[in-house]
């Protein structure tokens, strides 16, 4: 399928597999709204995308997924994409694990992602087409120790991906959840050892490959549905 000349809204933009999957759509002819919290960092990769359109906000505000499509039909007259993608990861042993950094996690990767999610399914029934692309992760499909609250939250939104598809299957609504591995991203700066060092992955994911995942998604013909994708690192091993 052409994306030439579509709508999409990329949540997360302003850095790894956002800003790739943006840039990757705006390099197909998608005309891209991109947002992010940081209004520095949104305005630079507006400017990247030869000015494309964007809102500064924080996700887990519950008018900006509503803002976002307001956005993408005033500038742009349509949206098609929605990838929902913000996202933070917290982690940690019982003992030294921050509650309230947990439920931080849970109210952007969660609750907004759900805000997301139903308020561009509800436009693209609407509008009778429309593509949602959830960011899950491999964790949405398994757990390791100290990683069952971020699993959890992916969990969450494996299952609404998949409730979503089946409730759609019959309209030209399509939705995907992409399940990444392990991608050098801003995601890990706080940990005082890079996942890739336990899980001895020398060469990790880069956030082109989940920007080239997307687009494989989002360009297969019209009969045809990804439910989900799963890219992973060739050292993956568990």
């Amino acid at each position: 399928m052409n994306l030439s000349g579509k709508t999409a809204i990329i949540t997360g933009a302003t850095s790894g597999i956002g800003k790739a999957t943006a840039k990757a759509l705006h390099h197909a002819g998608v005309r891209v709204v991109v947002t992010g919290r940081n209004e520095g960092r949104v305005l630079t990769v507006a400017k990247e995308l030869d000015g494309a359109s964007y809102l500064v906000g924080d996700i887990a505000d519950a008018e900006v997924p509503k803002k976002l499509i307001e956005r993408a039909l005033t500038d742009y007259g349509s949206c098609e994409i929605v990838i929902n993608n913000a996202g933070i990861i917290h982690n940690g042993p019982i003992e030294k694990i921050d509650i309230d950094k947990v439920c931080e996690m849970v109210r952007i990767n969660v609750e907004a992602a759900f805000r997301m999610a139903y308020t561009a399914v509800k436009h693209f029934v609407s509008m009778d087409r429309g593509h949602l692309i959830n960011i899950s992760s491999v964790l949405g499909t398994k757990v390791r120790v100290y990683t069952g609250a971020y699993s959890g939250t992916k969990y969450a939104i494996e299952a609404l991906s998949e409730a979503l598809r089946i409730e759609l299957a019959r309209t030209p609504v399509q939705v995907t959840c992409i399940q990444p591995g392990l991608v050098m991203t801003e995601l890990h700066r706080e940990f005082p050892v890079h996942p890739k060092e336990p899980m001895k992955i020398d060469r990790p994911l880069v956030p082109q490959d989940i920007a080239e995942a997307v687009m494989f998604a989002l360009t297969r013909p019209e009969h045809v549905t990804i439910p989900t994708l799963m890219v992973l690192p060739k050292d993956h091993k568990t």
